[in-house]
């Protein structure tokens, strides 16, 4: 480990553990949620530790759906806000793993254990917590090919290698596997010398990831698509804040990624994709990305890679795929985002 991500690493851990009390220090509303709080998911909130929640610095909602009998990783965990979520939704049987390097942030979730366990009605406990970081989970034991779901809510834009972030989610997911998490993104690349700045890096702005930096960096570790599910605006409240980087526009975006063989654009087969309303929390239609809705019962064509991320993931009982692989139709009808220049703006490419 070099000492400049030492130092980054230490600011970060001294932001989150002395500067900020609660998350009503924050300058900017980066590491607050954006996004609504989709309701299916208020009443697993609400049974969550009032002292977890008030120190919780997420920016999105970053939790998918079908999730029952899951193990799900958690990177940069914090107080275990989204771990305690998870639990009751993976269910006894299932597995959640949090991981924070911040020692007094996970001093208050493994506080709640027992706490929760017990609201919830489990036997044993269904979560860990792990101090360590999210650079190198090998070193915690987390096993290639052992993980069903990856999420992270506002940290990964925390890392100073987030090459080595990704290639470690790409490791421990299963094949079909999904990465699903918020983070803070911009227009541009921050200048070099406000990278290094601890309060604009506590703040989630300084190591916020250029949007088509983060599409090359999953390009190059093979994920060749990816989806955007939601964006957001994210206020400089704080006028100091704004002096340094007011010119610089940041998103908070909710992405997901597979784990699958894909091309690099969309790819025309003839699939035709019918969802089957199957998922609980979603009877009457189920979003995949910002642009690809399936109404319940309504077939939907689809390119090669959507039909993969539906009939190769978790998703494949609950929906009915018709067509193969065996006769190729060209370009699907559409072009990838980054051509048009709205990179995630539109997601992906479909």
């Amino acid at each position: 480990m070099t000492p400049a991500i030492q130092a980054i690493q230490q600011n970060v851990q001294e932001y989150y553990s002395e500067t900020l009390k609660t998350n009503v220090d924050l300058k900017t509303s980066a590491c607050c949620p954006i996004d609504t709080m989709p309701a299916h998911l208020r009443p697993y909130v609400q049974k969550v530790h009032g002292e977890v929640q008030e120190k919780f610095y997420g920016c999105g909602s970053p939790i998918p759906q079908a999730l029952e009998g899951m193990t799900v990783l958690d990177l940069g965990c914090g107080t275990g806000r989204d771990v305690y979520v998870l639990s009751q939704l993976v269910g006894a049987q299932g597995k959640v793993i949090g991981v924070d390097m911040t020692p007094s942030q996970l001093a208050v979730a493994q506080k709640y254990v027992g706490y929760h366990m017990d609201a919830f009605g489990y036997e044993r406990p269904n979560v860990t917590f792990h101090h360590g970081y999210i650079e190198d989970l090998r070193t915690l034991g987390i096993a290639d090919a052992s993980v069903d779901v990856v999420i992270s809510n506002c940290v990964i834009n925390l890392s100073a290698n987030k090459k080595a972030v990704f290639q470690e989610i790409f490791r421990v997911l299963k094949p079909g596997g999904e990465l699903y998490f918020s983070d803070v993104f911009t227009s541009r690349r921050v200048p070099k010398h406000l990278q290094i700045d601890p309060e604009l890096l506590g703040e989630c702005l300084s190591g916020a990831m250029y949007v088509e930096d983060f599409r090359r960096l999953l390009r190059d570790i093979g994920c060749l698509d990816y989806r955007m599910i939601s964006k957001g605006r994210v206020a400089l409240n704080d006028p100091a804040v704004e002096q340094k980087v007011g010119m610089i526009d940041f998103y908070s975006i909710t992405v997901r990624a597979f784990k699958c063989d894909f091309e690099d654009i969309c790819e025309d087969y003839g699939h035709v994709a019918t969802y089957k309303g199957t998922i609980a929390e979603t009877p009457h239609a189920f979003q995949l990305d910002d642009h690809h809705l399936f109404k319940t019962g309504k077939p939907m064509l689809v390119c090669g890679n959507t039909t993969k991320m539906l009939a190769e993931t978790r998703f494949a009982p609950h929906f009915r795929i018709q067509g193969d692989f065996s006769t190729h139709y060209g370009p699907f009808d559409c072009a990838p985002a980054w051509e048009d220049g709205t990179a995630l703006a539109s997601g992906a490419c479909c």
